[in-house]
């Protein structure tokens, strides 16, 4: 076995309104059952997430946050619009965004962005993946999945990796539940985070600074799913996220 992950060069700066599909297409020629990866930063300067801090008025909840962390008011605001709950304020803001993705800031990036604005990640990025796929499918007349990705940090260790936010046409989950190992045992509880593993590979392309690809297509594998996905189906379950139940228990006693 093996794969290609394939930087698509030639991308130029985004800006609010861009047909990214079509510009995609004019730098590549997909193939059937590609996988086009598709950073959030992109996709989000097409839709015009695009803000600046000095046109927020910071609400009373975020007055009171940046009073206990010394932060920017305006910016906790622009994090609480996102946000559908905050797990930890202090070091940074670690919340669960509307769409259900937990990570810092509600993903709200200050990089890549002209001077003295910021950018929110795309609102819905499931329907982003969708109408992207959907007009790339056409455009190209091949069947695709998309994957948008974000950088997270991780609890346990330095440093960051790419994350599936939204997809199109792709489980972002494979169950090997009831297969079996080398030794004939029944797997029982292995699920592997496809749509993870596969933006992690296509950051090592990507980057972060002045010389970043917003765009990888990964081929040879086929992941492709002819249903409708949800990047939900990789969120662990409310009760069975402990992780979460610890940092709930930690804000009731601070």
């Amino acid at each position: 076995m093996k794969f290609e992950a394939i930087a698509v060069e030639n991308i130029p700066l985004i800006h609010a309104g861009d047909n990214l599909p079509s510009i995609i297409c004019e730098n590549i020629e997909l193939q059937d059952r590609d996988i086009v990866i598709i950073a959030s930063t992109v996709v989000a300067k097409a839709e015009g997430e695009i803000f600046r801090l000095e046109d927020i008025t910071p609400g009373k909840i975020s007055l009171e946050i940046a009073a206990r962390t010394g932060r920017d008011a305006r910016f906790i605001e622009a994090v609480l619009s996102r946000s559908g709950e905050v797990l930890v304020e202090k070091p940074f803001m670690l919340v669960t965004t509307l769409s259900g993705h937990t990570c810092v800031n509600a993903g709200i990036d200050e990089s890549n962005i002209e001077n003295g604005f910021l950018l929110y990640p795309p609102e819905n990025p499931d329907a982003s993946a969708s109408r992207l796929g959907q007009e790339l499918e056409r455009l190209s007349g091949k069947k695709l999945s998309v994957i948008i990705t974000d950088t997270n940090g991780r609890a346990f260790k330095i440093g960051q990796t790419g994350v599936a936010i939204g997809i199109y046409k792709i489980k972002p989950v494979k169950r090997w539940i009831g297969e079996k190992d080398l030794f004939g045992r029944d797997l029982e509880i292995t699920e592997e985070a496809i749509a993870d593993e596969l933006a992690g590979a296509a950051n090592l392309l990507m980057g972060e600074g002045a010389g970043g690809i917003p765009v990888v297509v990964i081929r040879g594998l086929d992941y492709y799913c002819d249903e409708e996905t949800y990047i939900k189906e990789m969120y662990r379950p409310e009760e069975l996220d402990i992780i979460k139940k610890g940092l709930r228990c930690l804000q009731k006693k601070s």
